[in-house]
């Protein structure tokens, strides 16, 4: 089956892409709770599991919104204002939708297997429910992709840029025939294939926005919420790569720079970790540990998260810049 969308000469000058936290924050729910293992994500996964009994009740609301297959609520994903909103400027947009929508994005979801207590109590009081669930996306984010944001947007980033370059060199048609397989741009139509749910026939002159993802998996995620331009969430090229260590022998010209412990807390850091865990695995005491944390935190080399009573430390994008050449020599 194929829904269709028709397109004006307006809507393909509205066409853009975004980056989005709350388009990672919904597969990847999905994808911890699936329980398989996963060819690209095992080694994310293996670690964020361990760590979501910290969530305690926030993850059971959470569960809640995002059900293993099926729909999930479009109110969490507000369209973006801009190439590269913040968790906290989408955290407020969700906050800002009318009960009425909320209402009914949850009345869609009860026709699938109803609706558990966290969000019943949310259908009830939209306001304060919204409240309740943006703390527990904040919740998730610090433990599951706060520690490897910097990761996820350089792949997220690349893909903007390759895409960008191809409608530059051959226009928006190319773009959206090469963006996935189920999607299709013929004559002004757009046709997404196997689509569960009819498309509205026509735009308003909303536009289009594209936006690649790492967790969505193979799939092609669309929102479709008048008077909002339509959004299609794809993956996102280069998503192989996304947890390749970079390799932690040739640093000594790093070592001279920082310091041989400071260096070696950054090579221990290809996942994020404590300072118990990196006390142990370097044999440093865990004073000295923190102080080399808090050194390379001021100098934002190391970013810290909150994940229940432990705080994860992990490599910034700045820190993997220093490190990636080093492997390659």
């Amino acid at each position: 089956m194929a829904a269709e969308l028709l397109f004006t000469a307006g809507d393909l000058a509205r066409m853009r892409f975004a980056v989005s936290p709350m388009w990672e924050v919904g597969p990847s729910l999905r994808l911890l709770r699936s329980g398989l293992p996963h060819a690209v994500h095992q080694p994310w996964a293996e670690q964020v599991r361990s760590r979501l009994a910290a969530l305690g009740p926030a993850y059971g609301l959470l569960a809640e919104l995002v059900p293993p297959t099926g729909y999930v609520p479009d109110f969490i994903n507000p369209a973006p204002d801009g190439p590269a909103p913040t968790l906290a400027q989408e955290l407020a947009a969700i906050r800002a939708t009318p009960a009425e929508r909320v209402r009914r994005d949850l009345d869609r979801l009860r026709d699938g297997d109803g609706l558990g207590p966290r969000l019943r109590a949310l259908y009830g009081d939209p306001v304060g429910g919204l409240g309740r669930l943006t703390e527990a996306v904040e919740a998730y984010w610090e433990l599951a992709l706060a520690p490897y944001w910097a990761r996820i947007r350089a792949v997220l980033d690349a893909d903007v840029l390759h895409r960008a370059r191809q409608a530059a060199e051959h226009g928006a048609a190319r773009v959206l025939n090469d963006l996935h397989a189920e999607l299709r741009w013929t004559e002004g139509t757009l046709r997404l294939c196997h689509r569960a749910s009819p498309l509205p026939g026509r735009t308003t002159g909303a536009g289009l926005l594209l936006i690649p993802s790492v967790f969505t998996g193979p799939a092609l995620y669309s929102r479709l919420v008048p008077p909002d331009p339509p959004q299609l969430a794809y993956p996102a090229r280069g998503i192989g790569t996304l947890w390749a260590a970079a390799p932690a022998a040739g640093t000594e010209a790093l070592s001279a720079v920082l310091g041989r412990s400071r260096t070696r807390l950054l090579a221990e850091l290809a996942a994020p970790a404590s300072t118990t865990e990196l006390a142990r695995r370097t044999g440093l005491s865990s004073s000295a540990v923190s102080q080399y944390l808090t050194a390379l935190r001021d100098a934002r080399l190391v970013s810290a998260h909150r994940a229940g009573r432990s705080v994860l430390y992990a490599r910034t994008a700045s820190a993997e810049a220093l490190l990636a050449p080093l492997g390659e020599g």
